[in-house]
Protein backbone atom coordinates (compact mmCIF):
# COMPACT_ATOMS: atom_id res chain seq x y z
CA UNK A 1 0.00 0.00 0.00
CA UNK A 2 1.26 3.54 -0.93
CA UNK A 3 2.03 6.27 1.60
CA UNK A 4 1.46 10.15 1.53
CA UNK A 5 4.96 11.46 1.82
CA UNK A 6 3.45 14.24 4.36
CA UNK A 7 3.50 11.73 7.41
CA UNK A 8 1.84 14.18 10.18
CA UNK A 9 -1.64 13.06 10.36
CA UNK A 10 -2.55 16.87 9.46
CA UNK A 11 -0.69 16.94 6.17
CA UNK A 12 -2.28 13.48 5.45
CA UNK A 13 -5.62 15.19 5.42
CA UNK A 14 -4.45 17.78 3.53
CA UNK A 15 -2.86 15.81 0.68
CA UNK A 16 -6.80 13.51 0.76
CA UNK A 17 -8.93 16.27 1.49
CA UNK A 18 -9.01 17.33 -2.37
CA UNK A 19 -9.55 14.21 -3.73
CA UNK A 20 -12.11 13.09 -1.30
CA UNK A 21 -13.98 16.35 -1.77
CA UNK A 22 -14.16 15.40 -5.45
CA UNK A 23 -15.20 12.04 -4.52
CA UNK A 24 -17.99 13.38 -2.12
CA UNK A 25 -19.00 15.86 -5.02
CA UNK A 26 -19.68 13.51 -7.58
CA UNK A 27 -21.36 10.50 -5.76
CA UNK A 28 -24.58 10.13 -7.54
CA UNK A 29 -27.83 8.17 -5.97
CA UNK A 30 -26.29 5.83 -3.84
CA UNK A 31 -28.67 3.67 -1.73
CA UNK A 32 -28.79 4.15 1.70
CA UNK A 33 -26.91 0.74 2.64
CA UNK A 34 -23.86 1.19 0.35
CA UNK A 35 -21.77 2.62 3.58
CA UNK A 36 -23.21 0.23 5.84
CA UNK A 37 -20.93 -2.45 3.87
CA UNK A 38 -17.40 -1.04 4.61
CA UNK A 39 -14.23 -3.08 3.65
CA UNK A 40 -11.43 -4.40 5.48
CA UNK A 41 -8.63 -2.87 3.64
CA UNK A 42 -8.13 0.44 3.72
CA UNK A 43 -7.96 1.24 0.80
CA UNK A 44 -7.91 5.21 0.52
CA UNK A 45 -4.20 5.70 0.50
CA UNK A 46 -3.17 2.99 -1.84
CA UNK A 47 -2.14 3.21 -5.48
CA UNK A 48 -5.37 1.00 -6.54
CA UNK A 49 -7.50 3.62 -4.55
CA UNK A 50 -6.47 6.63 -6.07
CA UNK A 51 -6.47 5.00 -9.64
CA UNK A 52 -10.24 4.44 -8.54
CA UNK A 53 -11.22 7.75 -7.95
CA UNK A 54 -9.21 9.45 -10.96
CA UNK A 55 -11.36 6.39 -13.02
CA UNK A 56 -14.37 7.86 -11.59
CA UNK A 57 -13.39 11.36 -12.02
CA UNK A 58 -12.62 10.83 -15.72
CA UNK A 59 -15.75 9.23 -16.11
CA UNK A 60 -18.04 11.84 -14.43
CA UNK A 61 -15.93 14.48 -16.51
CA UNK A 62 -17.65 12.65 -19.58
CA UNK A 63 -21.18 12.53 -18.22
CA UNK A 64 -20.98 16.38 -17.24
CA UNK A 65 -19.95 17.01 -21.06
CA UNK A 66 -22.87 15.05 -22.15
CA UNK A 67 -24.11 17.72 -24.23
CA UNK A 68 -20.73 18.96 -26.34
CA UNK A 69 -19.93 15.14 -26.75
CA UNK A 70 -22.82 13.78 -28.02
CA UNK A 71 -22.23 10.79 -26.02
CA UNK A 72 -25.13 9.27 -23.84
CA UNK A 73 -24.08 9.95 -20.17
CA UNK A 74 -24.23 5.98 -19.14
CA UNK A 75 -21.32 4.92 -21.07
CA UNK A 76 -18.67 6.46 -19.27
CA UNK A 77 -20.28 5.51 -15.91
CA UNK A 78 -20.89 1.78 -16.92
CA UNK A 79 -16.99 1.42 -17.70
CA UNK A 80 -15.71 3.27 -14.62
CA UNK A 81 -17.87 0.84 -12.09
CA UNK A 82 -16.90 -1.94 -14.11
CA UNK A 83 -12.90 -1.25 -13.23
CA UNK A 84 -13.43 0.16 -9.76
CA UNK A 85 -14.86 -2.94 -8.74
CA UNK A 86 -12.68 -5.22 -11.24
CA UNK A 87 -9.83 -3.56 -8.74
CA UNK A 88 -11.61 -4.34 -5.65
CA UNK A 89 -12.18 -7.77 -6.96
CA UNK A 90 -8.21 -8.40 -7.65
CA UNK A 91 -7.06 -6.48 -4.02
CA UNK A 92 -9.34 -8.84 -2.45
CA UNK A 93 -8.83 -11.98 -3.95
CA UNK A 94 -4.53 -11.30 -3.28
CA UNK A 95 -5.34 -10.70 0.28
CA UNK A 96 -6.80 -13.99 0.75
CA UNK A 97 -11.17 -12.27 1.64
CA UNK A 98 -12.87 -13.16 -1.92
CA UNK A 99 -15.83 -13.07 -0.32
CA UNK A 100 -15.90 -9.96 1.82
CA UNK A 101 -15.88 -7.91 -1.95
CA UNK A 102 -18.54 -10.07 -3.21
CA UNK A 103 -20.79 -9.54 -0.74
CA UNK A 104 -20.39 -5.82 -1.24
CA UNK A 105 -20.54 -6.18 -4.07
CA UNK A 106 -24.04 -7.90 -4.14
CA UNK A 107 -25.40 -5.33 -1.27
CA UNK A 108 -24.97 -2.63 -3.49
CA UNK A 109 -26.35 -3.84 -6.63
CA UNK A 110 -29.67 -4.80 -4.79
CA UNK A 111 -29.79 -1.33 -3.55
CA UNK A 112 -29.84 -0.08 -6.91
CA UNK A 113 -32.20 -2.53 -7.72
CA UNK A 114 -34.77 -1.25 -5.56
CA UNK A 115 -34.05 2.22 -7.07
CA UNK A 116 -34.44 0.78 -11.05
CA UNK A 117 -37.43 -0.74 -10.02
CA UNK A 118 -39.07 2.12 -8.48
CA UNK A 119 -37.93 4.58 -11.21
CA UNK A 120 -39.16 1.88 -13.91
CA UNK A 121 -42.54 1.79 -12.20
CA UNK A 122 -42.86 5.58 -12.45
CA UNK A 123 -41.51 6.14 -15.73
CA UNK A 124 -43.80 3.52 -17.14
CA UNK A 125 -47.16 5.55 -15.60
CA UNK A 126 -46.12 8.38 -16.90
CA UNK A 127 -45.76 7.07 -20.19
CA UNK A 128 -48.82 5.27 -20.05
CA UNK A 129 -50.45 8.48 -19.27
CA UNK A 130 -48.84 9.68 -22.41
CA UNK A 131 -50.16 7.52 -24.41
CA UNK A 132 -53.39 8.19 -23.04
CA UNK A 133 -53.01 11.64 -24.12
CA UNK A 134 -53.47 13.04 -20.36
CA UNK A 135 -50.54 15.43 -20.89
CA UNK A 136 -51.69 16.47 -24.72
CA UNK A 137 -55.14 17.76 -22.84
CA UNK A 138 -53.70 18.87 -19.92
CA UNK A 139 -51.47 21.51 -22.26
CA UNK A 140 -54.81 22.22 -24.24
CA UNK A 141 -56.28 23.44 -21.44
CA UNK A 142 -53.74 25.70 -20.03
CA UNK A 143 -53.14 26.74 -23.67
CA UNK A 144 -57.27 27.67 -24.02
CA UNK A 145 -57.44 28.86 -20.32
CA UNK A 146 -54.59 31.75 -22.11
CA UNK A 147 -51.85 31.18 -19.49
CA UNK A 148 -48.88 32.86 -20.21
CA UNK A 149 -45.58 31.34 -20.14
CA UNK A 150 -45.22 32.68 -16.59
CA UNK A 151 -48.22 31.95 -14.92
CA UNK A 152 -47.44 28.20 -16.47
CA UNK A 153 -43.70 28.67 -14.66
CA UNK A 154 -45.14 29.36 -11.28
CA UNK A 155 -47.99 26.70 -11.87
CA UNK A 156 -46.05 24.04 -12.60
CA UNK A 157 -43.63 25.31 -9.73
CA UNK A 158 -46.26 25.22 -7.22
CA UNK A 159 -47.99 21.92 -8.00
CA UNK A 160 -44.10 20.39 -7.95
CA UNK A 161 -43.81 22.40 -4.48
CA UNK A 162 -47.20 20.97 -3.50
CA UNK A 163 -46.64 17.36 -4.47
CA UNK A 164 -43.79 16.39 -3.86
CA UNK A 165 -44.28 16.07 0.07
CA UNK A 166 -46.46 13.39 -1.00
CA UNK A 167 -45.46 11.81 -3.74
CA UNK A 168 -42.14 12.30 -3.26
CA UNK A 169 -39.69 14.68 -5.40
CA UNK A 170 -38.68 12.24 -7.99
CA UNK A 171 -42.18 11.46 -9.04
CA UNK A 172 -43.41 14.71 -8.85
CA UNK A 173 -40.38 16.07 -11.43
CA UNK A 174 -41.06 13.73 -14.05
CA UNK A 175 -44.98 14.64 -14.28
CA UNK A 176 -44.14 18.39 -14.25
CA UNK A 177 -41.66 17.80 -17.07
CA UNK A 178 -44.27 16.01 -18.79
CA UNK A 179 -46.67 18.71 -18.61
CA UNK A 180 -43.85 21.37 -19.36
CA UNK A 181 -42.92 19.72 -22.53
CA UNK A 182 -46.35 19.08 -23.84
CA UNK A 183 -47.58 22.69 -23.18
CA UNK A 184 -44.41 24.51 -24.64
CA UNK A 185 -43.65 21.84 -26.99
CA UNK A 186 -40.41 22.76 -28.61
CA UNK A 187 -39.02 26.29 -26.61
CA UNK A 188 -36.11 24.74 -25.55
CA UNK A 189 -35.21 27.93 -23.34
CA UNK A 190 -38.62 28.54 -21.42
CA UNK A 191 -38.27 24.56 -20.81
CA UNK A 192 -34.86 24.84 -19.67
CA UNK A 193 -35.99 27.33 -17.22
CA UNK A 194 -39.08 25.82 -16.40
CA UNK A 195 -37.35 22.46 -15.49
CA UNK A 196 -34.86 24.15 -13.33
CA UNK A 197 -37.73 25.49 -11.36
CA UNK A 198 -39.45 22.19 -11.08
CA UNK A 199 -36.02 20.60 -9.87
CA UNK A 200 -36.06 23.43 -7.22
CA UNK A 201 -39.57 23.37 -6.24
CA UNK A 202 -39.45 19.36 -6.01
CA UNK A 203 -36.40 18.95 -3.57
CA UNK A 204 -37.91 22.10 -1.61
CA UNK A 205 -41.24 20.44 -1.01
CA UNK A 206 -39.63 16.92 -0.26
CA UNK A 207 -37.40 18.69 2.70
CA UNK A 208 -40.17 19.39 4.91
CA UNK A 209 -41.93 15.69 4.50
CA UNK A 210 -40.49 12.44 6.00
CA UNK A 211 -42.01 11.00 2.59
CA UNK A 212 -40.99 13.81 0.46
CA UNK A 213 -37.40 12.42 0.07
CA UNK A 214 -35.15 9.15 0.54
CA UNK A 215 -33.16 10.78 2.70
CA UNK A 216 -36.20 12.61 5.12
CA UNK A 217 -37.40 9.08 5.54
CA UNK A 218 -33.94 7.94 6.50
CA UNK A 219 -33.72 10.14 9.62
CA UNK A 220 -37.22 9.52 10.14
CA UNK A 221 -36.55 6.19 9.98
CA UNK A 222 -33.78 6.44 12.72
CA UNK A 223 -35.84 8.13 14.98
CA UNK A 224 -33.66 11.44 14.73
CA UNK A 225 -36.54 13.90 14.22
CA UNK A 226 -40.73 13.31 14.47
CA UNK A 227 -43.57 13.28 11.78
CA UNK A 228 -44.92 16.38 12.87
CA UNK A 229 -41.12 17.91 13.74
CA UNK A 230 -40.66 18.08 10.09
CA UNK A 231 -42.94 20.70 9.18
CA UNK A 232 -40.54 23.16 11.00
CA UNK A 233 -38.85 22.95 7.77
CA UNK A 234 -41.29 24.37 5.64
CA UNK A 235 -40.71 27.94 6.09
CA UNK A 236 -36.85 27.77 4.85
CA UNK A 237 -37.86 25.70 2.09
CA UNK A 238 -40.79 27.77 0.84
CA UNK A 239 -38.04 30.68 0.85
CA UNK A 240 -35.71 27.91 -1.52
CA UNK A 241 -37.98 27.83 -3.67
CA UNK A 242 -39.24 31.29 -4.26
CA UNK A 243 -36.07 32.79 -4.21
CA UNK A 244 -34.31 31.31 -7.58
CA UNK A 245 -38.32 31.03 -9.05
CA UNK A 246 -38.86 34.97 -8.20
CA UNK A 247 -35.10 35.79 -10.44
CA UNK A 248 -35.96 33.16 -13.20
CA UNK A 249 -39.76 34.46 -13.86
CA UNK A 250 -37.96 37.47 -14.58
CA UNK A 251 -36.15 36.14 -17.65
CA UNK A 252 -39.17 34.20 -19.30
CA UNK A 253 -41.00 36.63 -21.89
CA UNK A 254 -44.56 36.80 -20.42
CA UNK A 255 -46.25 35.51 -24.03
CA UNK A 256 -48.73 32.80 -24.36
CA UNK A 257 -47.48 29.38 -25.88
CA UNK A 258 -49.00 28.79 -30.02
CA UNK A 259 -52.31 27.37 -29.80
CA UNK A 260 -51.84 23.74 -31.75
CA UNK A 261 -55.28 22.72 -30.65
CA UNK A 262 -58.08 23.28 -29.70
CA UNK A 263 -59.64 20.44 -27.69
CA UNK A 264 -58.47 16.58 -26.63
CA UNK A 265 -59.87 14.32 -26.12
CA UNK A 266 -58.64 11.59 -23.51
CA UNK A 267 -58.23 7.82 -24.32
CA UNK A 268 -60.34 5.34 -22.77
CA UNK A 269 -59.08 4.66 -19.27
CA UNK A 270 -56.81 8.20 -18.85
CA UNK A 271 -58.89 8.93 -15.83
CA UNK A 272 -59.06 5.38 -14.06
CA UNK A 273 -54.83 5.03 -14.78
CA UNK A 274 -54.14 8.24 -13.37
CA UNK A 275 -55.92 6.74 -9.94
CA UNK A 276 -54.40 3.64 -10.50
CA UNK A 277 -51.14 6.10 -10.44
CA UNK A 278 -52.15 7.83 -6.89
CA UNK A 279 -52.74 4.44 -5.44
CA UNK A 280 -49.59 3.25 -6.43
CA UNK A 281 -47.65 5.97 -4.52
CA UNK A 282 -50.26 5.19 -1.62
CA UNK A 283 -49.11 1.47 -1.59
CA UNK A 284 -45.40 2.36 -1.86
CA UNK A 285 -45.86 5.00 1.21
CA UNK A 286 -48.01 2.53 3.01
CA UNK A 287 -45.00 -0.16 2.66
CA UNK A 288 -42.85 1.81 4.55
CA UNK A 289 -44.82 3.20 7.03
CA UNK A 290 -46.86 0.79 8.12
CA UNK A 291 -45.06 -2.13 7.14
CA UNK A 292 -41.89 -1.09 7.14
CA UNK A 293 -40.74 -2.41 3.98
CA UNK A 294 -38.92 -1.18 1.14
CA UNK A 295 -41.61 1.41 -1.10
CA UNK A 296 -40.47 -0.31 -4.27
CA UNK A 297 -42.71 -3.55 -3.14
CA UNK A 298 -45.60 -1.03 -3.16
CA UNK A 299 -44.62 0.41 -6.99
CA UNK A 300 -43.93 -2.81 -8.19
CA UNK A 301 -47.40 -3.45 -6.81
CA UNK A 302 -48.80 -0.35 -8.57
CA UNK A 303 -47.08 -2.21 -11.80
CA UNK A 304 -49.67 -5.22 -11.20
CA UNK A 305 -52.76 -2.54 -10.93
CA UNK A 306 -51.53 -1.56 -14.37
CA UNK A 307 -51.21 -4.71 -15.67
CA UNK A 308 -54.95 -5.45 -14.72
CA UNK A 309 -55.65 -2.65 -16.22
CA UNK A 310 -54.30 -3.13 -18.95
CA UNK A 311 -55.56 -6.51 -19.72
CA UNK A 312 -59.34 -4.75 -19.11
CA UNK A 313 -58.57 -2.48 -21.74
CA UNK A 314 -57.44 -4.99 -24.31
CA UNK A 315 -60.62 -7.35 -23.42
CA UNK A 316 -62.70 -4.80 -23.75
CA UNK A 317 -62.32 -3.18 -26.93
CA UNK A 318 -64.01 -4.49 -29.36
CA UNK A 319 -67.39 -3.70 -27.08
CA UNK A 320 -66.23 -0.45 -26.59
CA UNK A 321 -65.36 0.51 -30.73
CA UNK A 322 -69.02 -1.03 -30.68
CA UNK A 323 -70.60 1.36 -29.00
CA UNK A 324 -68.55 4.19 -30.06
CA UNK A 325 -69.22 3.50 -33.73
CA UNK A 326 -73.07 2.67 -33.18
CA UNK A 327 -73.04 6.24 -30.79
CA UNK A 328 -70.91 8.31 -33.76
CA UNK A 329 -73.16 6.96 -36.16
CA UNK A 330 -76.46 8.10 -35.00
CA UNK A 331 -74.87 12.04 -34.03
CA UNK A 332 -73.39 12.14 -37.64
CA UNK A 333 -69.75 12.32 -36.43
CA UNK A 334 -67.92 10.83 -39.17
CA UNK A 335 -64.69 12.59 -38.14
CA UNK A 336 -64.42 10.66 -34.86
CA UNK A 337 -65.52 7.35 -36.50
CA UNK A 338 -62.95 7.32 -38.87
CA UNK A 339 -60.47 7.77 -36.05
CA UNK A 340 -61.66 4.75 -34.60
CA UNK A 341 -60.09 3.09 -37.24
CA UNK A 342 -56.84 3.68 -35.89
CA UNK A 343 -57.00 2.79 -32.06
CA UNK A 344 -54.93 -0.01 -31.32
CA UNK A 345 -55.16 -1.85 -27.72
CA UNK A 346 -53.42 -0.44 -24.69
CA UNK A 347 -50.03 -2.45 -24.33
CA UNK A 348 -48.25 -2.11 -20.83
CA UNK A 349 -44.82 -3.65 -21.98
CA UNK A 350 -44.73 -1.05 -24.68
CA UNK A 351 -44.73 1.63 -22.11
CA UNK A 352 -42.18 -0.37 -20.20
CA UNK A 353 -39.98 -0.51 -23.22
CA UNK A 354 -40.17 3.65 -23.86
CA UNK A 355 -39.09 4.02 -20.08
CA UNK A 356 -35.44 6.36 -20.38
CA UNK A 357 -32.95 3.53 -20.23
CA UNK A 358 -30.17 5.42 -20.50
CA UNK A 359 -30.95 7.48 -16.79
CA UNK A 360 -31.59 4.20 -15.46
CA UNK A 361 -28.14 2.21 -16.54
CA UNK A 362 -26.65 5.76 -15.80
CA UNK A 363 -27.92 5.33 -12.18
CA UNK A 364 -26.28 1.49 -12.71
CA UNK A 365 -23.16 3.30 -13.38
CA UNK A 366 -22.54 5.63 -10.53
CA UNK A 367 -24.22 3.94 -7.90
CA UNK A 368 -22.22 1.16 -8.41
CA UNK A 369 -19.44 3.47 -8.37
CA UNK A 370 -20.49 5.42 -4.87
CA UNK A 371 -20.74 1.64 -3.40
CA UNK A 372 -16.98 0.27 -4.94
CA UNK A 373 -15.27 3.89 -3.55
CA UNK A 374 -17.53 3.78 -0.33
CA UNK A 375 -16.22 0.16 0.13
CA UNK A 376 -12.87 1.10 -0.08
CA UNK A 377 -13.20 3.84 2.54
CA UNK A 378 -13.37 7.19 1.29
CA UNK A 379 -16.73 8.73 1.90
CA UNK A 380 -16.50 7.32 5.62
CA UNK A 381 -12.79 9.03 6.08
CA UNK A 382 -14.44 12.63 4.57
CA UNK A 383 -17.22 12.17 6.84
CA UNK A 384 -14.66 11.51 9.96
CA UNK A 385 -12.87 14.28 8.81
CA UNK A 386 -15.76 16.78 8.67
CA UNK A 387 -17.30 16.09 12.16
CA UNK A 388 -14.23 16.19 14.08
CA UNK A 389 -12.74 18.64 12.78
CA UNK A 390 -15.26 21.40 11.85
CA UNK A 391 -18.34 23.03 13.78
CA UNK A 392 -21.57 21.09 12.99
CA UNK A 393 -23.47 23.98 11.52
CA UNK A 394 -20.50 24.44 9.05
CA UNK A 395 -20.28 20.72 8.37
CA UNK A 396 -23.76 20.11 7.77
CA UNK A 397 -23.94 23.17 5.31
CA UNK A 398 -21.22 21.72 3.67
CA UNK A 399 -22.50 18.78 3.19
CA UNK A 400 -25.39 19.97 1.75
CA UNK A 401 -23.33 21.73 -0.76
CA UNK A 402 -21.33 18.78 -1.57
CA UNK A 403 -24.98 17.43 -2.62
CA UNK A 404 -24.88 19.94 -5.48
CA UNK A 405 -22.79 17.70 -7.91
CA UNK A 406 -24.81 14.98 -7.14
CA UNK A 407 -27.35 13.21 -4.40
CA UNK A 408 -27.73 13.54 -1.17
CA UNK A 409 -27.81 10.04 -0.09
CA UNK A 410 -24.65 8.58 0.46
CA UNK A 411 -23.79 11.69 2.37
CA UNK A 412 -27.28 11.30 4.71
CA UNK A 413 -26.53 7.89 5.22
CA UNK A 414 -22.53 8.88 5.97
CA UNK A 415 -23.73 11.24 8.75
CA UNK A 416 -26.67 8.87 10.26
CA UNK A 417 -23.74 6.03 10.60
CA UNK A 418 -21.21 8.32 12.08
CA UNK A 419 -24.39 9.77 14.73
CA UNK A 420 -22.42 12.60 15.31
CA UNK A 421 -23.10 14.89 18.90
CA UNK A 422 -25.23 17.22 17.31
CA UNK A 423 -28.04 19.09 18.99
CA UNK A 424 -31.85 18.49 17.58
CA UNK A 425 -31.80 22.19 15.39
CA UNK A 426 -28.67 20.25 13.81
CA UNK A 427 -30.44 17.04 12.56
CA UNK A 428 -33.04 19.75 11.14
CA UNK A 429 -30.36 21.81 9.31
CA UNK A 430 -28.51 18.28 7.56
CA UNK A 431 -31.95 17.37 6.70
CA UNK A 432 -32.58 20.23 4.83
CA UNK A 433 -29.30 21.20 3.63
CA UNK A 434 -28.89 17.12 2.15
CA UNK A 435 -32.56 17.78 0.97
CA UNK A 436 -32.53 20.96 -1.15
CA UNK A 437 -28.45 21.20 -1.80
CA UNK A 438 -29.13 18.70 -4.39
CA UNK A 439 -31.03 21.66 -6.42
CA UNK A 440 -27.95 23.59 -7.36
CA UNK A 441 -26.61 21.20 -10.03
CA UNK A 442 -28.65 19.02 -12.64
CA UNK A 443 -27.03 16.09 -11.39
CA UNK A 444 -27.39 16.61 -7.86
CA UNK A 445 -30.64 14.91 -7.01
CA UNK A 446 -32.50 11.87 -8.44
CA UNK A 447 -34.99 14.55 -9.98
CA UNK A 448 -32.63 16.58 -11.83
CA UNK A 449 -31.08 13.74 -13.58
CA UNK A 450 -34.37 11.84 -14.24
CA UNK A 451 -35.20 15.36 -16.11
CA UNK A 452 -32.22 15.40 -18.03
CA UNK A 453 -33.12 12.15 -20.02
CA UNK A 454 -36.93 13.14 -20.01
CA UNK A 455 -36.53 16.42 -21.59
CA UNK A 456 -33.45 15.75 -23.25
CA UNK A 457 -31.84 18.40 -25.42
CA UNK A 458 -34.13 20.50 -23.67
CA UNK A 459 -32.83 20.36 -20.27
CA UNK A 460 -29.36 20.16 -19.58
CA UNK A 461 -26.40 20.00 -17.54
CA UNK A 462 -24.57 23.15 -18.39
CA UNK A 463 -28.28 25.00 -18.90
CA UNK A 464 -29.26 24.37 -15.32
CA UNK A 465 -25.34 25.65 -14.28
CA UNK A 466 -26.00 28.93 -15.55
CA UNK A 467 -28.44 29.61 -12.75
CA UNK A 468 -26.72 27.46 -10.36
CA UNK A 469 -25.35 31.16 -8.30
CA UNK A 470 -28.65 32.48 -7.74
CA UNK A 471 -30.14 29.30 -6.87
CA UNK A 472 -26.96 29.37 -4.17
CA UNK A 473 -28.42 32.41 -2.84
CA UNK A 474 -31.90 30.33 -2.56
CA UNK A 475 -29.97 27.71 -0.37
CA UNK A 476 -28.28 30.15 1.72
CA UNK A 477 -31.31 31.82 2.57
CA UNK A 478 -33.15 28.53 3.54
CA UNK A 479 -30.46 28.07 6.03
CA UNK A 480 -30.13 31.15 7.65
CA UNK A 481 -34.05 31.75 7.79
CA UNK A 482 -33.91 27.74 9.84
CA UNK A 483 -30.81 29.19 11.69
CA UNK A 484 -33.20 31.58 12.81
CA UNK A 485 -36.99 30.81 12.93
CA UNK A 486 -35.08 27.58 14.83
CA UNK A 487 -32.84 28.95 16.94
CA UNK A 488 -34.36 27.53 19.93
CA UNK A 489 -33.74 23.88 18.73
CA UNK A 490 -29.89 24.66 18.80
CA UNK A 491 -28.96 23.70 22.20
CA UNK A 492 -26.16 20.67 23.58
CA UNK A 493 -28.01 17.64 22.95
Amino acid sequence: MLTINNTTPHGQLQRRWPVLLIIALTSMLASSNIHAVTGELDLTGSSVGFFALAIFVLAYALVMAEEKLHMRKSKPVLVAAGIIWGLIGWVYVQSGLPDDAEHAFHATLLEFSELMLFLLVAMTYINAMEERRVFDALRSWMVRKGFSYRTLFWITGVLAFCISPIADNLTTALLMCAVITKVAEGDKRFINLACINIVVAANAGGAFSPFGDITTLMVWQAGLIHFQEFFSLLIPAVVNFLVPAVVMSLAIRNRVPDSQEDNVDLKRGARRIILLFLLTVATAVACHSLLHLPPVLGMMTGLGYLQFFGFYLRRSLPRSLDRKRTHYTQRGDWKRLEQLGSVVPFDVFNRVARAEWDTLLFFYGVVMCVGGLGFMGYLGLLSDIMYTQWDATWANIALGLISAVVDNIPVMFAVLTMEPEMSHGHWLLITLTAGVGGSLLSIGSAAGVALMGQARGYYTFFGHLRWAPIIAVGYAASVATHLWINQASFVTP
